[in-house]
């Protein structure tokens, strides 16, 4: 396997281990890499092939004839997709995979004008109005092609994508910036994009330019259809006030979870402790008002986005597949920024919920919207006019490696615990660790130090927020009264191949309560287990679904179902006289059996004989 780049930033306090140091070899996540692999990418580009996505670049081009088919942003995907197929080859070498990307890659470039300039709808449909409307999406399509053809080249050594990726920063670059035109990317990507692109070329006016960016907004710049609504103004794409004036989390879900990604970027580039204190601010405002059980955000339809505090509807929950995306992407970021486990908690509540839940167990079919309640119509479909979330799915469940390990000087991070081998470099040399666990299933992890020449070094090991309770050894020799600092146990001493330590991580069914303000969960009471979000289905629970509740008596218990969703434990709720049992399967595999309905929330009984009860 080819070797990422580490994105090592001067102001961040971690550093992020790329996912091609990192081997899985877990049954939960083998197998969705593997589905991603044979069937979302197999999906994605026959879809873009008949949508005329693909076609569309020929047509730019002057290869094919034809009209722009399809909606302005359509682009995007299929840089979504090569970005996704780059991550599957850096995994596992694929000839006729490489030869896709290889053919749909030169209908790319021979898109792209002599200026630098490259966006079909554009080229084709409006070809005077370039660079007129903000809302168009010609830097979020930018920002997706220099991704993937970062990761492209990282993946082949073939130049011709990022060249012409480079050749578009260029352009974008001649037109804006100080002493230049003003400009407000209505959808935010870029601005990450051009960090990465600064890593791999080394010019700073990459970065900088995406700083520049991000210091546009809120000062009255914008221009385009989304500003001219008076429903979705200026907040929609978070240009109503300056990024380090932000206290509360507004507007369009994905794009406020990609712009805060920037902006933590910007920060670990700049040290700006404006930027910094903005986003502890809006972190907590997310996190703490604005945020599902399942990691989702954004309760509107009519906004894709946010609302007000506290609004937080089960049935009519938009969380779009894409925000619980980029809240990994951005909580990620925040823990290399702060070294603090309580963001590595965040992506892993997304990445096991609301993110996976997005695409079936096939790998083939896809939700845009999740919600936490299905009055049994809502289902995976094979494909969207607007397909931002299938896409999406493509690039980052190969890229899942890249959440697991972090450094810190000498020190191992583990943030994510996935049964597997990391190839971790340290101030004092490289180390390989090894893990095996059942994980999510099961809470012991052991790790074992495989190779290495450091001696003497730190590993420190997250403690999960769900975890009440924990017991840790190195060998033989159980280890008492380890401080907990910013979530993680610490470990130090001269480590050598062979030396293993045992994590045992409490794991059992949790109740789950909201904030009394949530209106919609009042009287309810949702079930977890280790960092799954468990969900009821009409499937499982035919003859009682409807009537359903739980109280103080309820027990519950685990089994192991290898047969069913591809292997799940279900929580079994029983009562003591053994009436109304029910069965709870993980969210994330909902909508992979018959139809019908599902709920996270249930009513949960109490007391209420007395009038006053002390």
């Amino acid at each position: 396997m080819t070797l990422m780049k580490e994105l090592v930033l001067p102001y961040q306090t971690l550093t992020a281990v790329p996912f091609t140091n990192v081997s899985i070899e877990d049954r939960f996540w083998s197998n969705r890499i593997k589905a991603t692999q044979k069937s979302t990418i197999a999906a994605c580009l026959a879809q873009c092939e008949a949508t005329g996505r693909i076609s569309n670049f020929a047509k730019a081009g002057g290869l094919q004839e034809g009209g722009f088919e399809g909606i302005f942003y359509n682009d995007s995907d299929v840089y979504k997709v090569l970005e996704g197929i780059a991550y599957s080859l850096l995994i596992e070498p694929d000839e006729e995979m490489e030869a896709q990307a290889d053919r749909i890659i030169e209908l790319i470039a021979a898109a792209q004008q002599e200026d630098g300039y490259l966006q079909t709808y554009f080229t084709l449909a409006e070809p005077d109005k370039k660079w007129t409307d903000m809302n168009k999406h010609e830097e979020y399509c930018a920002g997706h092609m220099i991704e993937a053809a970062i990761a492209y080249k990282q993946a082949t050594g073939k130049r011709l994508f990022l060249d012409a990726a480079i050749r578009v920063a260029d352009h974008i670059d001649s037109l804006f910036g100080p002493g230049k035109r003003h400009w407000v990317p209505g959808h935010q990507e870029i601005e990450v994009a051009l960090v990465k692109l600064y890593v791999e070329t080394g010019e700073e006016r990459y970065w900088k330019l995406a700083y520049w960016l991000l210091e546009e907004r809120g000062h009255g710049h914008g221009v385009g259809y989304s500003w001219d609504r008076s429903d979705w103004g200026a907040a929609y794409s978070q240009d109503d006030v300056p990024v380090r004036d932000i206290c509360g989390v507004t507007g369009h879900a994905v794009r406020a979870m990609y712009m805060y990604a920037g902006m933590t970027d910007a920060a670990m580039l700049s040290g700006d402790q404006g930027y910094i204190d903005a986003l502890d601010r809006v972190w907590s405002n997310v996190v703490d008002r604005n945020m599902y059980i399942t990691g989702g955000i954004g309760p509107s339809r009519h906004n894709e986005g946010f609302t007000e505090d506290y609004d937080l509807p089960n049935d009519s929950a938009y969380c779009e597949t894409c925000a619980s995306v980029g809240m990994v992407l951005w909580n990620h970021r925040m823990n290399l920024l702060h070294g603090d486990s309580k963001y590595a908690d965040i992506v892993e509540r997304a990445m096991f919920n609301g993110s996976i839940a997005g695409v079936s167990l096939s790998g083939d079919k896809f939700f845009y919207v999740n919600p936490l309640e299905s009055d049994g119509t809502h289902h995976r479909v094979p494909w969207y006019n607007c397909s931002c979330c299938p896409t999406q799915i493509a690039r980052f469940i190969p890229s899942i490696g890249n959440y697991v390990y972090a450094t810190r000087g000498n020190d191992i991070v583990v943030n994510q615990y996935v049964d597997g081998t990391g190839r971790l470099r340290l101030q004092a040399g490289e180390i390989v660790l090894r893990q095996v666990t059942e994980y999510p299933w099961d809470g012991r992890i052991t790790l074992r130090v495989e190779e290495g020449e450091a001696g003497e070094f730190g590993i420190q090991l997250r403690i999960p927020s769900w975890c009440m309770s924990y017991r840790l050894s190195v060998g033989d020799m159980e280890i008492a009264d380890v401080e907990t600092v910013k979530g993680y146990v610490r470990l130090q001493r001269a480590w050598k191949p062979g030396d293993e330590i045992t994590l045992e991580l409490t794991m059992q069914v949790e109740r789950v309560y909201s904030h009394p303000l949530v209106l919609a969960n009042a009287g309810k009471v949702a079930l977890q287990r280790g960092p799954l979000v468990y969900c009821l289905e009409e499937t499982d629970n035919a003859a009682s679904y409807d009537g359903l509740s739980v109280n103080s008596a309820t027990r519950f218990r685990t089994v192991y179902e290898p047969d069913i969703l591809q292997g799940v434990i279900s929580v079994f709720g029983e009562e003591p006289g053994g009436e109304q049992p029910f069965k709870a399967i993980p969210y994330y595999a909902w909508d992979n059996r018959d139809a019908g309905k599902m709920k996270v929330w249930l009513p949960e009984k109490r007391n209420e004989t007395k009038l006053y009860r002390s």
